[in-house]
């Protein structure tokens, strides 16, 4: 035991196959170390104590909302045969409930803080586990997806039910994120889908699903391959099929305008829609940082941009 842990978490963002992948179409994933959550654990007298965004507290007294975390803390302190008071400070710039993975991050962060503090190792499997427990808590059944991408630093390529499969990036580009500031509406976006699918015209709304699969299949060769303008024209081709399936918003269209006009290769929006964050892809840093003002002044809440690796 020291006299402090730490633990870390990145943010995760769909690059392609939201919604798609519901029905057994691949999508990709990519780790987003733009956006972090910073979990520091130190020894405390009287009870276990919580600082975070949501609540600053007693642990015993977090409201329901937090039920996943007060999961991940006693999950993690059973397992270490642990049980004595502490005090927990989780620091984010991960938005909530943005698709972003929020929570699975502040359950990763957590947990390796935990341990940190502990001074016990922590396999990425055991990981996974506790976190995965938490998100059962939060979201009921959760894919796997956000607690891998929040405690990785490698894209992935997901199909319902299969095995996870990495992806080498040696993209040459810069992803531009933008918020609206609106949260996601990810439950009712999936509904009207389904509504859609089983409609009179599934056939058309189907086929829509079907290319969305493809080009998130297309996706990962491109940033395996370094082939920006390529991922950014199935970028274009995603959100124009995503706007006919009525999941995007009159604020991620004015953004997703704002990035095209502003020479951004490609620009959709990500996670459930209606709401949330959009992507855009730049060549280079000098391009990023000019769209992402653009972003700003046509009314993005907050920009973040990654550097991609084209090694």
């Amino acid at each position: 035991m020291s006299t402090q842990g730490i633990g870390y978490a990145n943010g995760k963002i769909i690059l392609m196959g939201e919604h798609s992948v519901v029905y057994g179409e691949p999508s990709v994933a990519i780790p987003f170390p733009a956006t972090q959550i910073k979990t520091t654990v130190q020894a405390a007298e009287g009870e276990t104590t919580i600082e975070c965004l949501f609540y600053k507290g007693l642990l015993n007294d977090m409201p329901e909302l937090l039920e996943s975390l007060k999961a991940v803390i006693q999950v993690s302190l059973d397992r270490l045969g642990q049980n004595e008071s502490l005090s927990i400070n989780i620091d984010s710039t991960i938005p909530a409930e943005r698709g972003m993975g929020s929570s699975a991050a502040v359950a990763v962060a957590t947990t390796r803080g935990i341990y940190d503090f502990y001074k016990q190792a922590l396999s990425h499997e055991e990981l996974l586990e506790i976190v995965d427990i938490s998100e059962k808590i939060a979201h009921g059944n959760p894919s796997g997806l956000d607690a891998l991408m929040t405690s990785s630093s490698t894209p992935y390529y997901y199909i319902k039910g299969q095995p996870v499969t990495p992806i080498e990036l040696r993209l040459a580009a810069v992803l531009v994120v933008a918020d609206t500031g609106k949260t996601g509406q990810t439950k009712e976006a999936v509904a009207s889908i389904g509504e859609k699918i089983r409609g009179k015209n599934k056939a058309l709304y189907q086929r829509k699903i079907t290319e969305l699969g493809r080009l998130a299949k297309d996706s990962k060769d491109y940033l395996s391959h370094n082939q920006p303008e390529q991922l950014g024209l199935a970028m274009n081709q995603a959100q124009n099929l995503l706007s006919e399936l009525g999941v995007s918003s009159l604020e991620l269209d004015a953004l997703v305008v704002s990035a095209l006009s502003h020479n951004a290769l490609g620009a959709k929006l990500t996670g459930g829609g209606r709401g949330g964050c959009m992507i855009a892809l730049a060549r280079n840093l000098n391009e990023a940082q000019e769209i992402a003002t653009a972003l700003e002044e046509a009314g993005a809440k907050a920009t973040w941009l990654y550097e991609m690796s084209g090694d």
